[in-house]
């Protein structure tokens, strides 16, 4: 009786997983008939490995089973290398440098048919050329001008790197230097070397601020010697007009005097102070009388 309940049992569990058997296939089969793609990348459409197409970011929907999403990255990404280098005056350096590329969002098909992903890529293709282009460019300067002039050799790089990625699907952005490492005998050097440009920078700027004190001086005694010959000559030029003007009036008073002898009875007479003398003198032998009022005696 037991073992009769224990196969009904049994019966009963296999009815039920073979009913729910389509409803869990059918479930997995709808979990696997979409896909979503993520901003900044784009979806490779895979069809028994065959690249079929590709999809913008959103929802999507493929063949159960049969077909499978690649992402490719479309942003920016960074690789950096740190490599051994000489510079021009074959000085070993160790040179840290990066490059910024994006891949071309309309050819991440064509990139993903040729090379497999975004990591081939960066291994077979971006990135010998990078350490090529590198250690290609770096020889061309002295250690000096590649600490000072960094621009000069990123450019290089630069130019020669979109030489070697020309043709391929991506787009190369900038390269930057992050570190320049030098033996540690070179760099106190160039702390020397540049100490003494400082300090005779330095001097040459107190001397020149001495000459343009000079030369103010100078200019300003000058200015003031004008300012003095200025003042004498308008002076001298006052006096001579002022001796100008009284000749003038001389001459032209004795003219006067000359021509009209009443002039000297004017003159006398705008002299008087309304008093008569007190003394008169005749011609020949006169007695001097004096004419001037006695006071009256008590």
């Amino acid at each position: 009786m037991l073992a009769q309940k224990m196969k009904t049992s049994q019966l009963f569990k296999s009815l039920s997983i073979v009913k729910l058997l389509p409803l869990f296939l059918l479930a997995i089969a709808l979990y696997n008939s979409y896909f979503i793609v993520i901003e900044g990348h784009v979806g490779v459409v895979k069809r028994f490995g065959e690249a079929k197409g590709q999809e913008n970011p959103g929802l999507h929907f493929k063949i159960p089973f049969i077909e499978t999403v690649e992402m490719i990255e479309v942003r920016t990404r960074k690789n950096a290398e740190k490599m051994a280098s000489s510079t021009k005056e074959q000085m070993p350096v160790t040179i840290e440098v990066s490059v910024n590329w994006t891949v071309n969002k309309e050819a991440a098909l064509d990139l993903f048919k040729r090379y497999g992903g975004l990591t081939q890529f960066e291994q077979r293709i971006l990135d010998p050329r990078f350490r090529s282009a590198t250690k290609d460019t770096i020889p061309q300067f002295e250690a000096e001008q590649l600490i000072q002039d960094r621009a000069s050799a990123i450019q290089g790089i630069e130019h020669r790197l979109a030489e070697e990625m020309e043709g391929f699907p991506v787009i190369v952005d900038n390269i930057q230097i992050e570190n320049i490492v030098l033996p540690q005998k070179y760099i106190n050097s160039i702390e020397i070397k540049q100490t003494e440009k400082n300090l005779a920078a330095a001097e040459e700027h107190k001397l020149e601020r001495q000459r343009l004190e000079a030369l103010r001086a100078v200019n300003t005694a000058d200015a003031k010697a004008k300012g003095i010959l200025k003042i004498a000559e308008a002076e001298a030029q006052s006096i001579l007009l002022k001796g100008k003007a009284e000749a003038q009036a001389i001459e032209a008073k004795a003219k006067a005097l000359k021509n009209n002898p009443l002039i000297v009875k004017l003159t006398e007479a705008q002299a008087w102070d309304g008093k008569l003398p007190t003394t008169m003198m005749g011609e020949g032998v006169m007695p001097i009388m004096d004419i001037r009022e006695k006071p009256e005696s008590n």
